[in-house]
């Protein structure tokens, strides 16, 4: 059965005392909230607090008129307990509203409560002066805390649909901020950004890559001011991996924090400058492994591969440092190449202990002797020449 079929019809005389006491219910509304939601106490108590009870007046006021049997079109009657487009709108406004203003759902829902509790009271005292019985009061009660549910829950749509706005609108912004900051931007061009979003520019940044499908455990244990660029980079374009650029850290803890992921993390530097920490860690990502494997794979600190960034930073030039470090092998079978090629790296890096060399290689000492011996024969008096000797350091490191 239609609702609005056994509705409660007040009469005329109940009707026109709710609507002398709407401006009353409404002050009342609004103090009751004032005193017991304590974020609405500033809010309330200047112009707002008027705009807030006329609100109050007019929502209350159009229940009244759903009650008094006026009717919402030739033959029919509205049902009570759903506001009128109109009040929806406005209560889907108010949360908007109260969503921007910074206050949350539980004291829009609380204040909600409260007018509840309050329009009832009054609203019943007054009813029962004008001789509405025990059982339609109670059918009216059902009216009453259902229309305000139905405000309520417009409300809370408002307040969850502004929320989801303005974090989209918040998002796109540190996103631009992070692009202008990898795009190295006049630092101008980066604070106007900034100043028009809630985010506080650090003291500094450090850039790190951690696999995508770890990114929301990672974010749960930096800094929530920590941004995440939008803008797919060339060297994460697989989508595989996701670049993370965390304020204010200090790189001990964060390698710490990150010890269970696949991550790279870059040098820690001023935020402004943070494109240098993300060119390192993709340069490190770059970089061959003797195994093979991704260099995303467990946690890689830059600091630890600060020598095999600069010896691979121009591979061109360092292919031709190697062929003319090198080229007293040329003419040797490549095999014997190869160990004589290995046997003078650990000799330099170990600068000339026998002992020591032999133990990296694995071999005898007597073999480093006969090899070592076949090295002088290569390249004669050039061993001693330092300049020669610094080339040959860094073609094979």
């Amino acid at each position: 059965m239609d609702p609005a079929d056994d509705a409660v019809t007040l009469s005329e005389g109940a009707v026109t005392a709710l609507r002398g006491a709407l401006p009353d219910v409404a002050d009342r509304t609004v103090d009751a909230i004032i005193t017991e939601v304590p974020s609405y106490e500033n809010a309330l108590s200047g112009p707002m607090g008027a705009t807030i009870r006329q609100a109050v007046q007019l929502a209350l006021g159009g229940f009244v008129a759903l009650v008094s049997g006026t009717p919402a079109a030739a033959g029919t009657r509205r049902d009570p307990r759903r506001p009128a487009t109109a009040s929806t709108r406005g209560a889907y406004d108010l949360g908007r509203g109260e969503a921007r203003s910074g206050r949350s759902m539980e004291a829009l829902l609380a204040a909600y409560r409260i007018g509840a509790r309050v329009s009832w009271r009054e609203l019943s005292r007054v009813a029962v002066d004008h001789g509405v019985g025990a059982r339609m009061l109670a059918e009216f009660a059902e009216l009453v805390f259902a229309f305000i549910d139905e405000l309520s829950a417009a409300s809370a749509a408002g307040h969850a649909d502004e929320l989801a706005a303005s974090g989209r609108v918040r998002r796109r912004r540190l996103e631009r901020i992070a692009h202008l900051l990898l795009e190295r931007a006049p630092a101008d061009a980066v604070h106007a950004v900034v100043a028009s979003t809630d985010w506080e520019p650090p003291e500094t940044l450090t850039a790190l890559v951690v696999r995508s499908d770890q990114v929301r455990a990672v974010l749960t244990s930096v800094d929530p001011a920590t941004l995440q660029p939008a803008d797919e980079l060339p060297a994460l374009a697989d989508g595989e991996r996701t670049l993370l650029l965390v304020p204010d850290v200090r790189r001990s803890l964060l390698l710490e924090q990150l010890g269970r992921y696949d991550a790279v993390v870059g040098p820690t530097v001023p935020w402004l400058e943070v494109r240098t920490s993300y060119d390192r860690v993709e340069r490190a990502l770059g970089l061959p492994r003797p195994d093979g494997t991704d260099r995303v794979d467990g946690l890689l600190d830059t600091d630890d591969v600060l020598v095999d960034l600069v010896v691979h930073a121009d591979p061109a030039a360092r292919a031709a440092l190697r062929a003319r470090a090198l080229a007293p092998l040329e003419g040797v079978r490549p095999d014997t190449a190869a160990r004589l090629e290995e046997t003078l790296r650990a000799w330099l890096l170990h600068q000339g202990r026998r002992e020591e060399v032999a133990a990296a290689l694995f071999v005898h000492p007597q073999t480093v002797r006969y090899r070592m011996g076949r090295v002088r024969e290569l390249w004669g008096d050039a061993l001693g020449d330092p300049e020669v000797v610094r080339e040959l350091v860094v073609a094979l490191a």
